[in-house]
């Protein structure tokens, strides 16, 4: 790949790692189907901040979200019959979760109750919802991935308003994943792991999308998949493939690397930190979580929080 001007690579410090005690090392479905049978332990996703500083993430394999405090000590929130991804905060208790057996769900962090918050579309199950992103208005964007790909490219961008209309953006993505909004929220971003790419998608006035264009274009076995903006309007995208956190300019050009251990899957990051400058990431397959300090801030990303 060519740049312009070679970007500035940098290396993630690891933050925490989950304790040995809650690891499990036994065979998954989860795994059986998309790691071939191998022992995953843990496979951590979808980082999001509450109010007092503390970091919640999913396991996806064994259903499980975790708070890890502000000094690194890690705390069971919930374990239910599930494969959770992507979280966001509603409000300052709860979380709304991309899960893939169960579609979206609400879960009461203090405690532990899970409810189910949009389960079906007409009664149709989704094919595997896995990132989400909240508007200023309330309005919720999140990808319905599943087993898509370049093979099967019918992965669906949707999004749900306050009153509870579901509208389909788009339906013809090669693995929908992370999903991001630009600062005015007229585009939304989409990383696309299995093409390898980021897709870029302009809000019309009228609710639709038009002009739809691939943003930026990766490589490697696994391709783009958790995004973040920051307040200078860059583009964070998490690439498992290449343990990368690509810093992407307005341009789309690359204008920095984060890069974490050797063998790391890097899935998804959150801001945090006192002035919200901290890019914190999961190490997927490493079951840790990175971090690295950044020279802007993250746009927020939860409904009433304002995280």
């Amino acid at each position: 790949m060519f740049f312009l001007e070679q970007p500035l690579i940098r290396t993630l410090e690891v933050f925490t790692a989950m304790p040995e005690s809650m690891r499990r090392r036994q065979r998954s479905a989860w795994g059986d189907a998309n790691r071939h049978g191998a022992i995953v332990d843990s496979f951590l996703e979808g980082p999001v901040f509450d109010t007092q500083g503390n970091l919640y993430v999913t396991d996806v394999p064994w259903g499980r979200v975790f708070r890890i405090d502000p000094q690194g000590a890690w705390t069971l929130v919930v374990e239910y019959d599930g494969e959770p991804n992507g979280m966001k905060f509603y409000d300052d208790t709860t979380l709304i979760i991309t899960d893939y057996k169960q579609g979206l769900l609400s879960l009461d962090v203090t405690t532990g109750t899970i409810k189910p918050f949009l389960a079906r579309r007409n009664s149709e199950s989704f094919k595997g919802v896995n990132d989400l992103i909240f508007d200023a208005t309330g309005n919720i964007y999140f990808t319905d991935q599943g087993q898509t790909g370049m093979h099967d490219p019918t992965g669906r961008l949707y999004r749900l308003s306050p009153d509870g209309k579901l509208d389909l953006l788009i339906s013809n993505i090669p693995s929908p994943n992370g999903v991001a909004l630009s600062p005015d929220e007229k585009v939304a971003f989409v990383g696309v792991t299995r093409g390898n790419c980021v897709w870029r998608m302009p809000l019309q006035t009228d609710g639709s999308v038009s002009k739809v264009n691939q943003f930026f274009t990766s490589y490697g076995s696994s391709g783009p998949d958790g995004l973040a903006v920051d307040t200078e309007g860059r583009l964070l995208v998490a690439n498992p493939g290449l343990g990368y956190v690509w810093v992407l300019n307005i341009r789309g050009e690359p204008v920095e690397v984060l890069r974490g251990p050797v063998g790391s899957s890097i899935t998804n990051m959150a801001f945090g930190g006192p002035q919200g400058k901290t890019l914190y990431v999961t190490n997927s397959t490493d079951g840790q979580i990175l971090r690295a300090e950044m020279s802007s801030a993250g746009l927020p990303v939860n409904r009433r929080t304002g995280a």
